[in-house]
C-alpha cells in the first residue's frame, strides 16, 4: 500500500493545481476479459431491456410482480418483500433479498459480484449498493469485485453508500448519507463517511397501534 504524506492543503493556492502534465492511467488498455457475468450476454440484454420498460411502468402496489420478475432471472427473492418501481439491478442472479425486507425508491444494487440481504431488512431511497471498483494504483485501471452482505434487521437510510467487501452485521442502523467502506458490527446504531459505529441500537416492543405493530412499508 502506497505511504499516505502528509500535507498542509490548506495552503495550496490557486497557481499549485496543476491540470495540464499528461494522464498516468492509460484507459486504451483497459481489459475486464476476464470478469464473468454469469450469464450470456444475450440473457444480460434481455434483463437491461425487462428492467428499461417492466420495471419503471409497474403500477407502484405490484411488488410480487417486481419480485416474479427478478426471480425470473435468478434473484433469490423471499416472501412478502417490498420492491419500489424505480429499484435498479445490475445482474439479478447475483442478488438475495431476504424475508419481508424492502428496497425504496431509486435503490441501486450494483452487483458485479453477489449481494445479499436477510431478512426483515430495509434499504431505503437512493441507497447505492456498490460490488465493484477500481485499483487506482493500476495505469490500467484493473476492475475490483467484491460481495457485500447485510445481516437480517438491517436498516440503510437514505443515500447511503455501501462499498465492495463490505458485511453490516445484524440488526444494525446506518445513518442516512453514510459512505460505509469497512465492516460494521451487528447491533450498532452507525453513521458517517467513513462509517463508524456510534452506540448499541436500542430496541423496545411495539405499542399497540404503531406504524411498526399494523406492518406500515415506507414511502
Amino acid at each position: 500500500m502506497a505511504k499516505i504524506v502528509s500535507t498542509n492543503f490548506d495552503r495550496i493556492s490557486q497557481a499549485d493545481i496543476d491540470t495540464t502534465s499528461p494522464a498516468k492511467v492509460d484507459l486504451s488498455q483497459y481489459d475486464q476479459s476476464w470478469y464473468d457475468r454469469g450469464r450470456p450476454a444475450w440473457l444480460v440484454f434481455w434483463w437491461w431491456l425487462v428492467q428499461a420498460i417492466a420495471f419503471p411502468l409497474s403500477p407502484h402496489p405490484w411488488n410480487g410482480f417486481r419480485s416474479w420478475l427478478l426471480r425470473r432471472f435468478g434473484a433469490k427473492i423471499g416472501k412478502q418483500t417490498v420492491i419500489r418501481p424505480t429499484v435498479r439491478v445490475t445482474y439479478p442472479w447475483k442478488v438475495k433479498l431476504g424475508d419481508y425486507s424492502w428496497l425504496g425508491d431509486d435503490v441501486v444494487l450494483y452487483s458485479l459480484d453477489h449481494i445479499s440481504i436477510g431478512d426483515h431488512c430495509v434499504i431505503s431511497q437512493e441507497s447505492y449498493l456498490c460490488t465493484g471498483s477500481h485499483d487506482l494504483s493500476d495505469r490500467y485501471f484493473h476492475l475490483m469485485v467484491a460481495p457485500i452482505t447485510i445481516g437480517n434487521g438491517v436498516w440503510v437510510a437514505s443515500d447511503c453508500f455501501v462499498g465492495p467487501g463490505v458485511q453490516i452485521g445484524s440488526n444494525t442502523t446506518i445513518g442516512a448519507r453514510s459512505s460505509v467502506f469497512k465492516n460494521i458490527p451487528a447491533g450498532y446504531v452507525a453513521w458517517g463517511t467513513p462509517c463508524k459505529p456510534m452506540y448499541p441500537r436500542p430496541f423496545r416492543e411495539a405499542s399497540p397501534g404503531s406504524p411498526t405493530e399494523n406492518g406500515s412499508q415506507p414511502s
